[in-house]
């Protein structure tokens, strides 16, 4: 695979979001959804349904990984659609590298979504290396509460869930109602499989992340992900040795 190496991009002011309908709407809407995508549909349907329900009160959840296909799919039909990227403070210089390319790539706006508190500070606060000793309050601190806070000014939101990539996935909808966050999810990507993201990026020149060449098929924080051995599926790397499979965004 051919990888594009593009110059950093200008950073882009956050555009203000309010959401217009409320919970109870966004439910119907999702239930609608569900219902019009019930079974496996292609991916530019379920987008082109979003960008008529919900124009651009919507997100993009992007890791900097293989998911900048999902960003890039989505501005097709919302162009210049919010980018949303959890900046942890832990990424692989591969990662930032990515997310500093992303906007001269393709019509998207990134948004850096950071925790409450930096790493120093959060090193303070709860002791060093937080990430070994509680990995779950350290995903709670720096990525889903910041996410959780973001998410409210959209409707919906868009990720790249895939139900080949862990048992845990098996059952991802396209369509459903998020009941944390009050607003409607949208896994476009869910019938895809790994060589179906790879081969969307080389004919569509979306540049992912390298690591996925280089043995990484799920890349999160630098300090808890590892290559999968042989066999394992795509998500082992992840947190591996402990009983943790989630950050607790998708859960």
């Amino acid at each position: 695979m051919n990888f594009i190496n593009l110059a950093p991009a200008p950073v882009r002011p956050k555009r203000a979001r309010v959401r217009l309908r409320s919970a109870d709407d966004l439910r119907a809407l999702a239930a609608d959804g569900a219902a019009r995508f019930s079974g496996e549909h292609p991916a530019e349907e379920v987008v082109a349904w979003a960008a008529v329900t919900f124009g651009d009160r919507v997100a993009v959840a992007c890791s900097m990984a293989a998911d900048t296909i999902l960003a890039h799919l989505v501005s097709t039909q919302i162009p210049g659609v919010d980018t949303l990227f959890l900046d942890t403070g832990y990424h692989f210089p591969e990662t930032l590298a990515l997310r500093g390319q992303l906007e001269s790539a393709i019509p998207v706006s990134v948004v850096d979504v950071l925790p409450e508190k930096t790493v120093e500070e959060q090193d303070a606060e709860h002791g060093p290396r937080l990430f070994e000793r509680d990995p779950q309050l350290c995903c709670q601190l720096r990525k889903v509460e910041p996410l959780a806070h973001e998410l409210q000014g959209y409707e919906a939101w868009f990720t790249g869930v895939r139900r080949d990539e862990a048992p845990t996935r098996a059952n991802t909808p396209l369509v459903a109602f998020d009941e944390r966050h009050g607003l409607v999810k949208i896994n476009p990507l869910a019938y895809w499989s790994f060589d179906d993201v790879l081969d969307y990026a080389e004919r569509h020149l979306v540049p992912v992340n390298p690591l996925l060449g280089q043995g990484y098929p799920s890349i999160g924080c630098a300090t808890c992900t590892r290559k999968p051995a042989p066999g394992e599926n795509p998500r082992a790397g992840r947190w591996a040795g402990l009983a943790k499979t989630e950050c607790g965004i998708h859960l």
